[in-house]
């Protein structure tokens, strides 16, 4: 028989650790996001940066020397500047970006050295989550479980539209030995939008969040299983340790010849003992400009923006000028984002696309835009 939640035990602070990874580049949200100042540097949904709202997110859930960040080298010190709480030890800086596997792997050997018994819940940091509390609750119980049942945890969130930029989770069966979190019973890609609807109507899946909670050993174990590759990679760094700390030169050989693969792929879909958690959260991964617009104020018209505005007969435009004063006239469905230096407009329709401009960009060898 299951345990009643109300009695089972809570994990102790000391043990509970965060990895913030945060070496994306967010090149859909060009041309504000760059190499040197990519999305989750930049303050889209709030005053402060989306790093630092997800840091300190995490509020007295985790002591501020318990989390870790991944981030690429070229915005380490930024990373440092915005986060003075955070010790500088605690900024994992990749010398090339290797996905989520490698990200993961690195920070779990990080937090299994100093606690053979951590528990650590992955964040991204470029989420939208509220509120606060409920997040709290989701999180704790997500390590409680990851801990007692030495489970592979994934944040399951409730689809509200069949969205086909989202992977899915099916978990329909509540886990026996504890009713907390439900049995995963596979995972998948992005659908079709046929599909979606069929993930909505049928019930019982939810959208992959990318966040997960789990014991560091828990998931060095399945790196070791599924990945032994990557597995062999990473003691390799880790035994090069000297001082307590990598050496920059075995970093800079070694990880950039680790397999690039994430974590999804790599372990989750190929886990036995992976478990769900339903977020009781609102979750948004602000993939696109027309997304995050969805949190800007919007006029009687549906223009959104957080800048001065004229809009005569004009409609569902995102306007992103960081305080420069804009007149839109007789257009609908339009993005416009200033940077400065550059400028993008396209439609609503194609903000996906975006990430083709950067490739374009690098084609050309623009670097100054980069």
């Amino acid at each position: 028989m299951a345990a009643s939640s109300k009695n089972l035990r809570r994990l102790p602070r000391r043990r509970r650790y965060a990895v913030v990874m945060a070496g994306g580049v967010g090149s859909r949200f060009w041309p504000w996001s760059r190499t040197e100042r990519p999305k989750q540097m930049l303050a889209l949904a709030a005053a402060r940066s989306m790093l630092v709202e997800t840091v300190e997110r995490l509020g007295t859930l985790v002591d501020a020397a318990n989390v870790l960040v991944v981030t690429n080298r070229r915005i380490g010190r930024e990373v440092r500047r915005q986060l003075p709480s955070i010790p500088a030890r605690n900024v994992l800086c990749e010398p090339a970006g290797r996905n989520t596997a490698p990200c993961i792997g690195w920070a779990a050997f990080e937090i299994h050295r100093r606690d053979p018994d951590g528990v650590m819940v992955v964040l991204p940091a470029d989420h939208v989550v509220k509120p606060q509390g409920a997040f709290a609750a989701d999180v704790r119980k997500a390590l409680d479980v990851a801990d007692r049942h030495r489970a592979l945890v994934t944040f399951g969130i409730e689809p509200t539209f069949p969205a086909t930029g989202y992977g899915y989770v099916r978990a329909t069966r509540p886990f026996a030995k504890d009713p907390r979190a439900l049995v995963v019973s596979r995972f998948c890609e992005k659908p079709s939008l046929a599909r979606a609807r069929r993930f909505l109507s049928n019930g019982g899946y939810y959208w992959n969040s990318g966040m997960f909670a789990w014991r560091a050993d828990a998931i060095l174990s399945a790196i070791e299983r599924h990945l032994p590759r990557l597995a062999t990679g990473l003691r390799r760094i880790d035994g090069a340790r000297r001082r307590g700390r990598i050496p920059a030169a075995v970093l800079e050989r070694r990880f950039p010849r680790l397999p690039s693969v994430s974590i999804d792929y790599g372990v989750m879909e190929k886990a036995r003992n992976t478990l769900l958690v339903p977020a009781s959260f609102e979750w948004s991964d602000i993939g696109s400009w027309s997304a995050v617009a969805e949190l800007w104020p919007a006029d009687g018209s549906g223009n959104r923006t957080r800048d001065p505005l004229i809009a005569i007969d004009a409609g569902a435009n995102v306007v992103a000028t960081r305080g420069k004063p804009v007149a839109l006239l007789g257009v609908r469905g339009l993005i416009v984002v200033d940077a400065g230096d550059a400028l993008l407009v396209c439609s609503r329709r194609d903000c996906e696309r975006v990430r083709e401009v950067v490739q374009e960009i690098g084609r050309r060898r623009w670097r100054r835009l980069s």
